[in-house]
Parts: C-alpha cells; structure tokens; sequence
C-alpha cells in the first residue's frame, strides 16, 4: 500500500537519491535541494510503500507578471518515481495530493514544464493559449497550466517568474 505525506528532515537524502534515480542525473535533485535551501519549497510531499520513500513531488511559488498588475502561482516539478516503481499509479497519486494541498492553501494557477502526454490526465493545459508565457524557452507542447479555481486566469495574461533554482540547475 501507498501512502502520501509530507517530507520530513530524515528524509532529505533519499528524496535526492529518488530525483536521481528516476531522472538518471542530478539536475532536478539539484533544484529540489536548492529550494529546500532557500526556503522556497512550498510543498514536498513523499510516497511510501513498506516504509520505503520511492516517490516525491515539489511545489514552490511563482510570479505571474503581468502588465497591469503580477499575481501569485505556484509551480509543479520536480516530480518523480523510482524506475522500479513507475507505471503503478505512483506518480498520480503524488500529482493529486499535491494538487489537493495547493488547492488547501489556496492556490488558484498551476504551472509546470512536463511530459505532454502524462500531466493533460489531471486537467493541465497548453499554457501558452491561456495567456501564459514561460520566463524560459520551453518547448510550447510541455509548457502546461491547470487552474484550481475555474476562471482564475479569465482575461489575465503574463509572464511566469519560476524561483532562481530552476534556472540555475
């Protein structure tokens, strides 16, 4: 059985060995840790199957700017799975519990950089048609939005400022 739940100090060095297992390279463990470092990770929430972490999801906030007035998000990413434990629903898991504690804390927009065939399951969306703008080349086609409160974006557009880690990594 599978359980979501927060992270917890002790858990910090496997949620990095998970980010580099699942991604074959230390990229987005390097984002997850800088987040953690400066404060800026919102959610993390962990899977666990037989007191063993083999999932992990991030959230941290971003800026929407806009021209006549910036408004807050938050982001989605890193997600990931360990390779022996993928295609078991994990990850969905991981994705709607997350959804569901950005919604809790009150959230409106959803942004994200992903797998174009995977995230459209839970609602997300081009971004780019919704009038939302990447503040870094992104392919259009993985470049997603979900809104949490239907309407959030109605005649809103802008540019997403994700934090400094994403860009660094």
């Amino acid at each position: 059985m599978i359980t979501i739940r927060k992270e917890k100090p002790g858990d910090i060095a496997t949620i990095r060995s998970v980010n580099e297992r699942a991604f074959y390279q230390d990229g987005e463990a390097n984002i997850v840790e800088k987040l953690r470092n400066r404060g800026a990770l919102t959610i993390s929430l962990v899977a666990v199957e037989d007191d063993k972490i083999v999932g992990h999801i991030a959230f941290s906030p971003a800026i929407v700017e806009a021209e006549d007035s910036n408004f807050g998000a938050i982001a989605l990413g890193p997600m990931a799975v360990l390779p022996s434990c993928q295609r078991e629903g994990i990850g969905s898991l991981l994705v709607r519990a997350g959804l569901d504690e950005c919604q809790r804390l009150g959230y409106e927009v959803v942004a994200l950089v992903g797998h174009p065939d995977y995230y459209p399951r839970f609602g997300f969306v081009p971004a780019s048609p919704q009038g939302l703008e990447c503040e870094f080349p992104v392919p259009d086609k993985a470049w997603m939005m979900l809104e949490l409160r239907k309407g959030a974006l109605a005649g809103r557009r802008g540019k997403v400022i994700f934090q400094p880690a994403f860009s660094e990594a």
